[in-house]
């Protein structure tokens, strides 16, 4: 699939140009963003580098908007490719979050030139970094807060003082969120989702897949889907089963062909969520950390880049991204 350029970069403040990867993600594909303020443009998510992403970077420089600052939602394998690449192409700022310099670097190959936390202005423009954990422990939404446009001609959303959010793979508009061992922590995900869902935003614009138009019932949908993916799993436990094996057979109704690791990952992290909370008992936790439980579930380092399913709801060859 080739590049595509989502929205133009004279569309208004916000560009989406959609960037091939390799990785197994939602439509197959990762957003890159172009922000623009009056102190440049922020390049947020460059996955790879690509004659589409090539040409937005351009425009913005032609239009006298230079990419002067870069930053990543969360340092997934398929969110960092080119962080460098137009880094260096550009010779703009490289941004990463205080917690997780060394983390950055080794996804990334390169150290940052300046640090942000929870709440901070990114590189003296208008656009606030936002912790939002659970999908990864480094993972951050960016707020364009009002007065900042949207930055899609033609929308119901085009309202010059509207808050949008750019949510990385906190959220998408169709499918749900993996949230998988080794990276994965469902009560500090849907702590987020919550906190995205306060901000009464206009538009989320997700790391894989189109804008999000309806961003409160987009994180309801999604909270609704993890406590019921937790009731089967707890119901699982309850009904007597002693091994993570025994729980995916029973908290999936789909075939998982393809996905099995993910689906591993994901009802580990339902488990440690249920422990932490006192619905289950340490020790179940203990007794399912061998071959099927938790830490042996072969995830690497980005949880089999922990979406692993398209944005229609449907993985290469696994099940509806809703059964994550």
């Amino acid at each position: 699939m080739g590049p595509e350029v989502a929205d133009g970069p004279d569309a208004g403040r916000v560009s989406r140009v959609r960037v091939p990867v390799e990785a197994r993600v939602p439509g197959g594909s990762t957003n890159a963003y172009l922000v623009r303020s009056a102190a440049g443009t922020l390049l947020v998510d460059p996955a790879a580098r690509t004659p589409g992403l090539d040409d937005a970077v351009a425009a913005v420089e032609a239009a006298g908007n230079p990419v002067d600052a870069v930053a990543v939602t969360h340092t997934h394998t398929d969110h960092v490719g080119a962080v460098a690449t137009y880094a260096e192409r550009t010779g703009a700022t490289v941004h990463a979050h205080a917690d997780h310099v060394d983390r950055f670097r080794a996804a990334t190959g390169c150290d940052p030139d300046a640090t942000f936390r929870d709440g901070d202005a990114i590189g003296g423009r208008d656009v606030i970094a936002l912790d939002t954990p659970g999908h990864a422990p480094d993972h951050v939404a960016f707020v364009v807060p009002e007065g900042g446009g949207t930055g899609d001609v033609g929308s119901a959303s085009d309202d010059p003082g509207a808050r949008t959010v750019l949510v990385g793979d906190l959220a998408f508009a169709t499918g749900s969120v993996a949230v998988a061992v080794p990276d994965g922590d469902l009560s500090a995900y849907l702590e987020s989702l919550e906190r995205v869902r306060g901000l009464d935003a206009a538009r989320l614009y997700p790391g894989h897949g189109p804008p999000i138009e309806d961003p409160g019932a987009t994180c309801d949908r999604l909270v609704r889907h993890r406590l019921d993916r937790e009731r089967r799993v707890l119901a699982a436990i309850e009904g007597g089963a002693g091994d993570v094996a025994t729980v995916v057979d029973a908290a999936y109704d789909k075939d998982l062909t393809g996905v099995e690791a993910l689906a591993r990952g994901t009802v580990v992290a339902h488990v440690r969520k249920l422990v932490a909370d006192g619905r289950v008992a340490a020790d179940w936790g203990e007794a399912g950390s061998g071959a099927d439980g938790p830490g042996a579930d072969g995830l690497d380092a980005d949880g089999l880049d922990a979406d692993g399913l398209d944005a229609d709801g449907q993985g290469s060859d696994g099940p509806n991204a809703g059964d994550s």
